[in-house]
């Protein structure tokens, strides 16, 4: 599987978020069930994750947080590489070696996954210089969350981003929870898209939960870093349905506002615009569900197929 390219219709988008929603899903099942190896899930923030890469070019690199599987199945990566890549076999992307929180795959343009909280923020400014100064075409586009977003690389990233004018399109999945910390408990404003303004970058905020508006705000602020070369901040206002990691029973989260959230779940919204507009039919809308499960599946098969790596394998992709 290589790069997915989209035309931007719904039915494409719907297709990529019950495709990374059922991957995690069942990930969260193995690892209660069978003892696979825990995750950071992102359901719920399908929507941001389909909507932002969806707006992509082949050109443009990734580099993304701990909760990255819907950023790389977005952008076309094989749900049975993925995991076998968290089940630490060799049909992984990274052989088993990676886990879930380090998978990078250079033929999608997926330059790291980074565990460490803002670690992928420092790293996109090289990135980004290193794009300038090659003369190579492509943003740089760097996922991190609202926790992210309180740190000192933060700032630190998007002031020399703005000095030395790179094309980064930064990202901020604001999901209202830093592991098990609210956000309301670490900062004294709403927005994440604010801070931008005091190192001379421009921004935008949109709902997270829109495929449609988030791929829209997402091509205008990409079209604005190709003709300028100058970074923008992108916050998409969202909610992590699943908890900080899995196995994880959430008794620190209030119901009634994980209950309000619910309601909010990117998925049904959009199937729910589907129908309304004549898009799809209920039966249409089985079918596509069906297909992603039936991907799943067959994704399963392939991860748990997939022989251990060998012991000789230990010292090799030590270095690029």
């Amino acid at each position: 599987m290589g790069i997915r390219r989209y035309e931007g219709r719904p039915d494409e988008l719907l297709q990529a978020m019950l495709l990374i929603r059922h991957y995690e899903e069942r990930t969260a099942a193995l690892q209660a069930e069978s003892g696979v190896p825990g995750t950071c899930t992102a359901v719920g923030q399908e929507a941001a994750a389909v909507g932002v890469v969806s707006a992509l070019d082949e050109h443009d690199l990734i580099l993304t947080n701990h909760r990255s599987a819907g950023h790389l199945l977005a952008r076309g990566a094989d749900p049975g590489r993925m995991l076998a890549e968290v089940m630490g076999r060799r049909g992984g992307y990274c052989g088993g070696k990676s886990g879930s929180l380090h998978i990078s795959a250079k033929e999608l343009g997926v330059v790291l996954t980074s565990t460490i909280v803002g670690g992928e923020l420092a790293l996109a400014t090289g990135v980004g210089l290193s794009q300038k100064m090659l003369r190579r075409q492509g943003v740089v586009v760097c996922f991190f969350g609202d926790g992210a977003a309180c740190e000192g690389r933060f700032h630190e990233s998007l002031n020399l981003a703005a000095v030395w004018q790179l094309p980064i399109l930064y990202v901020c999945e604001n999901n209202q929870w830093q592991a098990f910390v609210h956000r309301r408990e670490t900062m004294v404003n709403d927005s994440i898209a604010a801070f931008a303004a005091p190192h001379g970058i421009d921004s935008a905020a949109v709902d997270g939960n829109d495929v449609m508006a988030v791929r829209a705000v997402a091509t205008e602020a990409l079209d604005a870093i190709r003709v300028s070369g100058r970074p923008f901040l992108l916050e998409t206002r969202t909610y992590r349905l699943r908890g900080h990691f899995e196995p994880d029973d959430q008794s620190y989260v209030d119901p009634a506002e994980l209950a309000s959230w619910r309601q909010r779940d990117p998925l049904p919204r959009l199937q729910a615009r589907m129908l309304e507009s004549g898009q799809v039919t209920a039966a249409g809308l089985t079918d596509m569900d069906a297909d992603a499960r039936r991907q799943i599946d067959t994704a399963v098969a392939f991860a748990v197929d997939s022989p251990f790596p060998d012991a000789d394998a230990l010292l090799t992709d030590v270095y690029a």
